[in-house]
């Protein structure tokens, strides 16, 4: 009988942590040609990831979300994808993937694999059928007739949309005698939405990374997924409004107002249905499946992604907490990104606070390398899921990439050996620093994009054992981040001025945790007397690489020392003076 309590007890704890895993999650995003590459062609692969699965998890990571590692020409990176169901072979195989899965499960570390439904590659199976017209296939894209030119035989594209990737959404075929509709780039066709079978398509591929034991999807350009029906508009596709944002080029994508192409309604359906299918896989394997949405867009269209109060939805990416913070914002303004945050989200929904991805420059770029430890100090001691990129945890910083070497098709595309770097995204995905060996320790080959220059100063290596480092501060709040009053605290956010900010997490029963941020060039003394259910004496948890205090200090609330630009966090002592 004893045995069979203790049985249902671990079963039930079990059972309880697999369904609420997400609701506090560190999730690391790995941009899998950056992240190791095991075989020395220069490019990162699986086989590099799971060597360093290892690492991840002393570092606490709950789950990696892996950028796309499908079939793909690599026209844009993975993210025009021939075929959902196969990898690349520069990443490796099927039998590499699942040599990862078995490996991040025993370690305990889920993995999150990156959806992208709005379009596929242009060498897709389907797309080929479709450019064909073959039955069933006919609709599965957005065809369109072109506009006739007055005294000619030859048409222009049917509308003015603009690719994000600049110049025309249009291109023609000429084997179907239609344009496709790319909102991305050319080799980037757009699926069509108002088709059912590309819906039950695309169910089906995410069946297909479930049943190989996935714990979820990150969901590329959710908010492009429809475009206005032409059905509508006398069985044409409108053209959408300028912008009127000065100093716009007409091929740039900022030139338009994207009312027919962005956040339309029909979305949030489709995500309440992935929502619905992903719920059917808890109920068989008593695991939560994550959704996580991106989506460029007003705080209001964002909220919709959570769901309604009869459908349930996904978790779309915090890019207020991302975009609207920078280097020169204050104490009051951080606060205030993040009390919008947390006042527009439907009530029982889960937070969550992103420093970065791979298609933004790199935190310590945007936010200034002084900032490194207390934006990461933020993100982890907040509520909800917190998102690392590969890099952050060390502060890593954009590399130098010259026009010659640039891979991004979206800085290739503006034709301007000059001005490229303003839209290029290969800076923030060079090679990861694991030490300071010839290529950071990521390669043995020639790297597919240039290791930054000061990847001797900056990696792992230098890092992992030493007290005063970003890591070592970021593992030490990651392991703070783990305790109860974190995991389910009450929130407080605090602008004691304009450059001393304070996150305080209080729970009843558990000892209480502050992390404050100092922002000025100044040190300062911090006066917490006004929160008055913190004890008189606290305790030091973490301090940041520029805090003189030491971990383990006791300090009176009254008078905390605290240094130019130190992210401290602080924790209370009970029953103490």
């Amino acid at each position: 009988m004893r045995f069979l309590i203790l049985f249902l007890v671990v079963f039930s704890t079990a059972a309880a942590s697999d369904l609420e895993w997400w609701k506090t999650a560190l999730i690391y995003q790995i941009y899998p040609r950056s992240f190791k590459d095991s075989n020395g062609d220069g490019i990162g692969d699986l086989n590099g990831i799971t060597e360093k699965l290892v690492y991840l998890n002393q570092t606490g990571v709950d789950a990696i979300w892996l950028s796309p590692i499908y079939l793909s020409p690599m026209y844009d990176f993975g993210y025009d994808i021939t075929d959902y169901r196969k990898i690349a072979p520069e990443y490796g195989t099927m039998d590499d993937f699942k040599t990862l899965m078995t490996e991040a499960k025993r370690l305990g570390i889920r993995v999150i694999m990156d959806f992208v439904p709005n379009h596929t590659g242009n060498e897709s199976e389907w797309f080929q059928k479709s450019i064909r017209r073959e039955p069933g296939y006919e609709d599965y894209y957005i065809w369109a007739d072109g506009i006739k030119i007055e005294g000619s035989n030859e048409t222009k594209p049917p509308n003015n949309w603009v690719s994000t990737f600049r110049k025309s959404a249009w291109e023609y075929n000429s084997v179907r005698g239609q344009y496709y509709l790319h909102q991305f780039v050319i080799g980037q066709p757009d699926l069509n939405y108002r088709s059912p079978r590309v819906q039950r398509e695309m169910k089906d591929v995410q069946r297909f990374w479930l049943d190989l034991g996935v714990s979820g999807f990150r969901v590329d350009a959710i908010n492009r997924l429809y475009e206005s029906n032409p059905a509508d508009f006398g069985g044409r596709y409108p053209d959408e409004p300028l912008s009127g944002i000065p100093n716009t080029n007409p091929d740039d994508y900022e030139y338009l107002n994207h009312i027919h192409t962005e956040n339309l309604n029909e979305t949030y359906e489709v995500v309440y249905d992935w929502r619905d299918l992903l719920d059917e896989y808890i109920e068989l394997h008593g695991e939560y499946k994550i959704m996580m949405t991106e989506a460029y867009a007003d705080l209001n269209s964002m909220m919709r992604y959570y769901g309604t109060k009869t459908r349930n939805g996904s978790i779309p990416f915090n890019f207020s907490y991302l975009g609207d913070i920078n280097k020169d914002s204050d104490a009051r303004h951080i606060k205030t990104v993040i009390d919008k945050w947390m006042t527009y989200m439907p009530s029982g929904k889960t937070a969550n606070w992103v420093n970065g991805n791979h298609d933004q420059s790199r935190m310590a770029n945007r936010q200034g390398v002084d900032r490194v430890d207390a934006m990461n100090m933020i993100a982890l001691l907040l509520p909800g899921v917190a998102i690392t990129y590969q890099g952050e945890e060390i502060g890593m910083t954009d590399g130098e990439v010259s026009w010659e070497e640039t891979k991004d098709p979206q800085a290739c595309n503006t034709d301007d050996p000059v001005n490229y770097w303003k839209k290029s995204r290969d800076p923030n995905r060079t090679p990861y620093h694991w030490d300071n060996s010839t290529n950071a320790g990521f390669s043995t080959g020639k790297t597919w994009l240039p290791v930054a220059s000061n990847y001797q100063e900056v990696n792992l290596a230098k890092q992992i054992n030493n007290t005063k480092s970003h890591y070592q501060f970021y593992k030490d709040v990651v392991n703070i981040r783990k305790t109860a009053a974190v995991k389910y605290g009450d929130l407080d956010t605090r602008a004691l001025s304009e450059t001393i900010l304070v996150i305080t997490r209080l729970l009843p029963g558990e000892q209480g945790v502050l992390g404050i941020v100092n922002l000025s060039d100044e040190d300062q003394y911090v006066d917490l007397s006004s929160l008055r259910l913190i004890p008189r004496v606290i305790k030091v948890k973490a301090a940041g690489v520029n805090c003189d205090v030491m971990q383990g200090s006791l300090l009176i609330k009254n008078k905390i020392p605290i240094n130019a630009h130190c992210a401290l966090v602080l924790q209370s002592i009970r029953h103490c003076c």
